[in-house]
Formats: structure tokens, C-alpha cells, sequence
């Protein structure tokens, strides 16, 4: 027989005094007649923020500007270049001919009708001559495009390459390099991303709402509401791009989707599961809806506030395209969230029970009986197993996630061009075959730029160990500056080239007056990989801090804070340890220097997610049971909702993958791995072995540390009814 006193205790709780602004929210939007002015509200703000919303893509930046770090050398020397040498930020096309065997009369003349054809596309008909190699194997032509626009650069890029893809002698290679041909590859990696990206997010988002809640309909309402939340996101970035100077290129825009997709579906989840289970307490939807949120309201601001507040933490960045990520994801979660906690609900009570057909969850006076079956389950026996052994289980997950994070030491930082695209390329095709036949800088030098007055000096400092060459100063129009390219002896994506940019920024920083800056593609790779060193130390230090002082809050403790964080951390250096031997499996062993930072950023502040969600539940049972019993009845009764938003959020990063970029794939593959640790392994496991362990201590100070199990026995009588997420 049921003990009806836990139940009228928790049915007092849910009216609590406290509460009553909650009551207030759960009202206003799934009222019987104010349901229908939210949905009203959103299909206006809908036709509003679509077409900004198609106007995104289109107002992305993904030139070299917004990339590299703000107060780098680099990028000094290149806003110098553009100020000093009108047209000098023109791309330059470089087109390389090459025949293994040697180049043949018919090779040569084929290039040199190239040429001709070239002039229509070259500003001012500056065109270099065929330029041969000295094994008579290659010759190149190099020429700034015309053009005062990116889409009529854009085309002409796309002649060039019809050209070279037209009638060829046959074995001759060709290919489209230099910054034009670079600047093309990576416009087509992000081309489409707008549709293809969201296509393929939403049909993984479809495809696990199906599988989670076996029907027909029910998954059309939250994945109708996260697509809305996409299309407000994409317009508010789109409406803020130019008030607040944000830097939006093809991965912030990427990335922003995914988050939108994974975040607001996680949140969908553990709505309606809290939604399903009141609609069997309550024969009015409306009154389940209003409970429903005031329950998991809480837990979703947390995750969300989480989420938005270690985005902004990037802002003390330095690197352009991860200072503007940050604002970028966080309008993104914020969509979700306003979208998820608003529309989301008002549709539900629309639509009513029918929606969770075949399996529509019926009122009856018994409803709580339905949650206790509910917890003998898969997860009632997981948290049985994990509340008999906590200290074997806990201590077991520790060290099998540290022996995963030593995988990490195989971790390779640092790419070069070739290592950025899962997938052949012109450009980088090109540049191989510049560095077997040419000099292996003359593609890519290091530019010198410095006051006229001091030229003579600073071609003479600038002969320094690594430089093979250096070309005569070409003068400003305004004559005060000059521009020096110096050809570097190595590879300009090498190690060894950007100890040289070291050396030649020593040597004409030292020439007085000079107000030397040494820019160019090896000096903005030597800018990037010190600037990512520098937010690593700055960022990770404040996400961290976010998250604590999250925790705190809401948990109202300080020692389960401190545990939830160095489990979190564990849980990360686990992923990025399982992720780095996945690297290696599938070809791509390096990773960009800016990696390990996102990933640990999402990691952190996406995994705290479903432990907020455990632990919000785990201190409301602790509140009127016994601290061990709470533990298991929360991984129980929270078990399948959390591990279903697991796996979508999973899943929404993996589809990263579809864009032809090694950074996207590998973002995409640590944060899967990342998330499943966090959900199957780390608050399955790990976190309530460990709070069952530390017992009730893992609240202090708070009022929970100082009560006594046996002070609640009466409350443990019998089954308490189910509150997801928190």
C-alpha cells in the first residue's frame, strides 16, 4: 500500500510560496486562451526574423582579417599593407603548371595561352611572366585579381579554374593557388552551410526524436520550435553584426546551428518528459504544463546560463574568429532557450494528449504509481548497482577515464595547409607542387614593411639565417613606407620558416626608426599559434569560474560544486585522450592550436549539463529522504531523459562532418566522444558513486549537510513521485 504522506508533501512543495513566479510563467504561457497570443507573438516574430535570417550567410567574413589574433604583428603589418599599398589585400592568384617527366613544348605553350587569357582577369594587366623552375618540370604565373567586389572576384576565380579545367595535354598538372586559390577552397568548404548544415542537423534531430518517443507526430513540435530558434539566432547575429563589430565567419556560423539544434532539443526532452508524467496526475494539460515548467525551469536557465555565460568567457580571446564564436553560440543557446521554454510549451498544450500517440499518457488517480514502475527499470538497476558499490565504482571510472586522457600525449598541435581539408583541393594541391619544383618560400614570403627612409638598412638586417632572398623595396604612393618581401628557405607552413620570422623580426625591429613589422602567412601562423597559447591560459582559467559559481548558486554548496568541476575536467582530458587516438585512426593526427580550447569550453560547459540536471533532482530528494536513497532515485528517475539528450547532442556535433574541414570533424568527433563520456560514464557512474560516498558533506555548508538521514526515515517510506530534470 501506498503511503500517502510523501505524496501530499510533494504536492505541497509544488504550490510552494517560493514558487509562485514560476506559477505565474507556467500560466501566462499555457493558459487556455494565452497559449494562443504566444503562438501568435511567434509566427509574427517568425516573418519577421526570416528573411534577416537569410542574409547571414551572405555577411560572413572568412578573409584573413577575421582569423588571426586582434593585436599580432601580423595583423599590424597586413591593415599597414592596406593603408600604405591601395590593392595590396587583392588576392593574388598563383597557377602552377607541372609534368613529372618535364615539361613539354605543347606543356609551355598551353601555359602561355593561358596567360593571354589571364590578362581579362588581372588588375591593371599586372601579370607575371611564365615563371620556370630550375628542373624544367613546372612553371607558374602569379597575378593580383581584378575586381572591387568579392562576388566579381569570386567569378573570376571560377573562370580560371574552367580554364584550367578545359582541354589540357595530357599527364600536365594544374592547379589554382596563393591566396586566391585558398580563399576559393575554403568559400566552397562553408558554401551551402546555411542549408546543408541545417538539413543535415535537423534530420539527425528527427531521426532520435523518433527512435526516443515512437511516434508519428510528436517530434514535428520541438523540432518545428528549435528550427524557429535557429532563424531568430541567425537574425539577431545578422542585426548585431555591425552595432557591436562581431566577427561572424563559416565555423562561428557552424557551430552556432549545432548548438542551437543539440541545446534546444535537450531541452525539449526534458520538458516533455516532465510534461508526460504530469499529464497522468492531472486531467487539465494546462495545469501539467504549468507544473511541468515550474519544475524544470530551473534546471534549463541553469544549463542554459552555463552554456551562454563560458561563450562570453572567449570574449578575453585574442584570436579573431574565437572572440567572435563566443557572442556568435551564446545568441544561439539563448534562441533555444527563450524558444524552448515559450513556444515549445504553448504548442504542446495547443496540440494536446493525441500528440503522444500511440502511447497517449492517460489521467488517473493512481498517476504517481506510473513513475514508481518507471524506477525499476534499466536505470532503477544501474542506480541499485552504483548505491552498493560506490567506492569501487567511483574510484574504477576515475582511473579508467585518466588512463583514457593519456592518449593526449599522442596529440599533435599545430596544422599546415595540407592538413586542413578531408578532402584534395587546388590550393593545396599547388602549393605541393610550388615546394617539390621552386624554392620552397617564393610562394608565400614574409613581407617587411617599415618607413622609406630606413629601406637600405632593413634589406641589409633582413639577410638573416633562413632567408634565401630578398627582393628590392617597393615604395608607397605617399612615399613613406616600403614594402620588402624576404623569401623564406623553408616551407612557409614549417616550423623551421617561423623560427626564421623570429630571427627577422630580432633583426629590423632593431633597425632605429625603422617601425618594422614582418607580416605574411608564416608570420600570421607564428601570431596564431602564441595568441591560442595566450587564451588557453586566459579562458579556460574563467570557464571554470563560470561554472563553479554556477554551481554554487544553484546548488547551494561549495564541496558538490568543487567535485562536479574536477569531474568534468576529468571527463574532458578523457575525451580529448580517446579523441586524439580516433584522430590518428582516420588520418588526421594534427589539430589546429585553437582545438583543445572549444573543445574544452563545450566540453565543460555542455557535460556540467546533465549533472546540473542529476544533482538539481538529487538535492530535492535529499531535502526529504535519506542522502544515499535521494542519489539513486535521482540517477533512476533522470537516467532515460538525460541519456536521450546525450546522444542528440552527440549527434548534432558529429554532423559537422559534413562540411570538407579537419578542424569542423575533429571539433565534431571530441565533443561526441565528450558528451557520451559525460552521459554514460561520468554522471551514470562516476558523480553519484562519488556523492553516495562523500555523503551528505557533499552539500556544505548548506542546510542539506547538516541533516541527518535518520531525521528523514518517514519521508523514505514509500515512493516519491518523479521530477525530472531538477
Amino acid at each position: 500500500m501506498q503511503s500517502r504522506g510523501p505524496q501530499r508533501a510533494s504536492d505541497a512543495g509544488r504550490n510552494a510560496p517560493g514558487n509562485t513566479h514560476l506559477d505565474r510563467r507556467g500560466s501566462l504561457l499555457a493558459g487556455r486562451v494565452t497559449k494562443w497570443l504566444v503562438l501568435v507573438l511567434w509566427l509574427a516574430l517568425a516573418g519577421v526574423v526570416s528573411p534577416l535570417a537569410a542574409k547571414l550567410s551572405g555577411a560572413g567574413n572568412n578573409d584573413a582579417g577575421s582569423w588571426l589574433p586582434r593585436s599580432a604583428e601580423s595583423t599590424q603589418a597586413l591593415h599597414r599593407a592596406q593603408n600604405a599599398f591601395p590593392g595590396s589585400d587583392r588576392l593574388v592568384a598563383v597557377v602552377v603548371y607541372a609534368r613529372d617527366s618535364g615539361l613539354t613544348d605543347a606543356d609551355r605553350a598551353a601555359a602561355t595561352a593561358d596567360r593571354g587569357a589571364f590578362l581579362r582577369y588581372a588588375q591593371d594587366g599586372q601579370i607575371s611572366p611564365l615563371i620556370p623552375s630550375a628542373d624544367g618540370k613546372a612553371v607558374m604565373v602569379s597575378f593580383p585579381l581584378a575586381g572591387d567586389d568579392d562576388s566579381t572576384q569570386s567569378g573570376y576565380i571560377d573562370k580560371i579554374k574552367e580554364l584550367l579545367g578545359a582541354d589540357r595535354p595530357a599527364g600536365l598538372q594544374t592547379a589554382l593557388t596563393g591566396p586566391a586559390g585558398a580563399t576559393a577552397d575554403i568559400v566552397d568548404a562553408f558554401s551551402g552551410l546555411d542549408t546543408t548544415l541545417i538539413f543535415a542537423t535537423a534530420s539527425v534531430v528527427a531521426v532520435i526524436l523518433l527512435i526516443t518517443y515512437r511516434s508519428p507526430l510528436l517530434w514535428l513540435v520541438p523540432l518545428v520550435s528549435v528550427g524557429v530558434a535557429s532563424q531568430l539566432a541567425s537574425a539577431v547575429v545578422y542585426l548585431l553584426i555591425k552595432p557591436l563589430g562581431l566577427t561572424v565567419n563559416g565555423q562561428s556560423q557552424g557551430i552556432m546551428t549545432v548548438l542551437v539544434f543539440g541545446a534546444g532539443t535537450d531541452y525539449a526532452l526534458l520538458l516533455i518528459a516532465r510534461y508526460r508524467e504530469e499529464l497522468r496526475r492531472h486531467p487539465d494539460r494546462h495545469a501539467a504544463m504549468r507544473v511541468a515548467l515550474r519544475r524544470c525551469f530551473p534546471a534549463i536557465l541553469a544549463s542554459a546560463s552555463t552554456v551562454v555565460l563560458g561563450l562570453l568567457c572567449l570574449l578575453a580571446t585574442q584570436m579573431n574568429n574565437i572572440r567572435g564564436l563566443g557572442p556568435v553560440a551564446a545568441i544561439g543557446v539563448a534562441a533555444a532557450f527563450v524558444a524552448m521554454t515559450t513556444l515549445l510549451p504553448a504548442l504542446l498544450v495547443i496540440c494536446g494528449r493525441w500528440l503522444f500517440w500511440p502511447f497517449v499518457p492517460r489521467y488517473s488517480e493512481q498517476g504517481a504509481s506510473h513513475d514508481v514502475a518507471a524506477q525499476h527499470g534499466i536505470w532503477g538497476r544501474v542506480a541499485g548497482f552504483v548505491a552498493r558499490r560506490p567506492g569501487r565504482i567511483w574510484l574504477g571510472t576515475a582511473i579508467a577515464l585518466g588512463a583514457l586522457a593519456f592518449g593526449m600525449l599522442g596529440l599533435h598541435i599545430g596544422v599546415t595547409n595540407a592538413d586542413m581539408y578531408t578532402k584534395a583541393v587546388g590550393s593545396v594541391t599547388g602549393q605541393n607542387l610550388i615546394n617539390e619544383h621552386f624554392p620552397r618560400g617564393v610562394a608565400e614570403p614574409a613581407q617587411i614593411l617599415a618607413r622609406a627612409g630606413t629601406a637600405t638598412q632593413v634589406e641589409a638586417a633582413a639577410h638573416v639565417p633562413g632567408v634565401g632572398q630578398v627582393q628590392p623595396p617597393t615604395t608607397s604612393a605617399d612615399g613613406q613606407w616600403v614594402s620588402i618581401d624576404a623569401v623564406l628557405t623553408d616551407p612557409p607552413d614549417s616550423p623551421a620558416a617561423q623560427h626564421t620570422i623570429d630571427r627577422l623580426r630580432t633583426a629590423v625591429h632593431a633597425v632605429p626608426g625603422a617601425d618594422a613589422l614582418v607580416g605574411g602567412q608564416t608570420a600570421q601562423q607564428l601570431d596564431t599559434a602564441t595568441a591560442n597559447s595566450h587564451d588557453a591560459r586566459v579562458a579556460i582559467p574563467l570557464i571554470l569560474a563560470v561554472v563553479f559559481v554556477i554551481l554554487v548558486l544553484l546548488l547551494r554548496a561549495v564541496v558538490a560544486p568543487l567535485l562536479l568541476v574536477a569531474s568534468v575536467v576529468l571527463s574532458f582530458a578523457a575525451a580529448l585522450g580517446a579523441a586524439t587516438l580516433v584522430f590518428h585512426a582516420i588520418g588526421h593526427p594534427r589539430v589546429d592550436q585553437g582545438l583543445p580550447l572549444l573543445a574544452f569550453l563545450f566540453l565543460v560547459a555542455l557535460g556540467v549539463d546533465y549533472t546540473i540536471f542529476l544533482m538539481t533532482r538529487a538535492r530535492e530528494e535529499a531535502a526529504h529522504t535519506g542522502h544515499r536513497t535521494a542519489i539513486a532515485r535521482a540517477l533512476a528517475v533522470t537516467g532515460g531523459v538525460i541519456t536521450s539528450a546525450g546522444f542528440v547532442l552527440a549527434a548534432t556535433f558529429s554532423v559537422l562532418a559534413v562540411l570538407p574541414l579537419v578542424e569542423m570533424l575533429q571539433i565534431g568527433i571530441v565533443v561526441a566522444l565528450g558528451v557520451l563520456l559525460d552521459t554514460l560514464v561520468v554522471r551514470t557512474l562516476l558523480v553519484p558513486a562519488l556523492t553516495i560516498q562523500v555523503g551528505r558533506r557533499i552539500w556544505w555548508p548548506g542546510r542539506l549537510a547538516r541533516v541527518r538521514d535518520g531525521a528523514q526515515a518517514a519521508s523514505a517510506i514509500g515512493p516519491q513521485p518523479v521530477r525530472v530534470g531538477g
